[in-house]
């Protein structure tokens, strides 16, 4: 059977001489892999870039029950990046978002919401004219949502610091270091509750970004068994500091 489907291309991997095996997150059958053949031929029917990374595309894929790995019939884009592929900033946050959704996601199941919510993300950060400084850090806030682990409770002066072990507002210290200050708090509850349009009226230091990033991913390790080192970190951190 054939399957229509749109897709996030999670990975590429060279395969024998011209192929590729595409992991492709899909609206319709959550995490597949494909095999397209003869992409790296000079007359390659499905040119490789169309199939780069983070793209988001229409595919029609041929379907077997029970099998893991089928081919590709047919890639079109979906949303053509106009600026994520010529901006190094646009494009070091776009790996970084990818890389924290591949790491985070397993499912082999259809989850519409899951997939719209990474859908918009990838063509808002492509898209938008304004600051992308808190992008990232929205992404991963609302990506909980999606993956069980949202926070908790709401930041007030009776409860002015995070548990990032039980994910949830706290009255007071509670026992062990995994927490976030009244301050790092306070950040975390405004943007995860702001509109993505919006982010630029948060006022923040680079100083507050950097450290609330380190916060999110130990939140995350504390929530996702066997969360991998996110490789692109290093990268977004040096990007980000020439930022104010």
């Amino acid at each position: 059977m054939l399957l229509k489907t749109r897709g996030i291309i999670f990975r590429s991997t060279k395969y024998g001489e011209s192929s590729l095996i595409l992991e492709v997150y899909t609206e319709e059958r959550g995490i597949r892999k494909y095999i397209v053949s003869g992409v790296r031929k000079a007359r390659s029917s499905t040119p490789a870039s169309k199939l780069q990374l983070m793209n988001l595309v229409n595919l029609i894929a041929y379907e077997r029950p029970g099998k893991d790995l089928t081919r590709l019939k047919e890639v079109q884009p979906a949303h053509i990046y106009t600026r994520i592929p010529f901006e190094v900033e646009r494009g070091t946050v776009g790996l970084f978002m990818l890389e924290v959704a591949r790491n985070s996601i397993r499912e082999a199941e259809e989850n519409t919401a899951l997939f719209q919510f990474l859908f918009d993300a990838f063509a808002f950060l492509d898209t938008t004219s304004g600051p992308i400084a808190l992008v990232h850090l929205h992404f991963l806030l609302e990506l909980t949502t999606y993956l069980g682990f949202l926070p908790s409770g709401d930041f007030s002066l009776e409860t002015p610091l995070f548990d990032l072990r039980e994910g949830q507002f706290i009255a007071g210290f509670p026992g062990h270091t995994e927490y976030l200050d009244e301050n790092r708090a306070g950040l975390m509850y405004r943007i995860l509750h702001t509109d993505r349009a919006a982010l630029a009226d948060i006022k923040t230091t680079r100083e507050e970004r950097s450290g609330l990033l380190t916060d999110l991913l130990r939140y995350y390790r504390h929530h996702i068994e066997g969360m991998r080192e996110i490789n692109s970190l290093g990268i977004l951190r040096d990007v980000m500091a020439s930022r104010k």
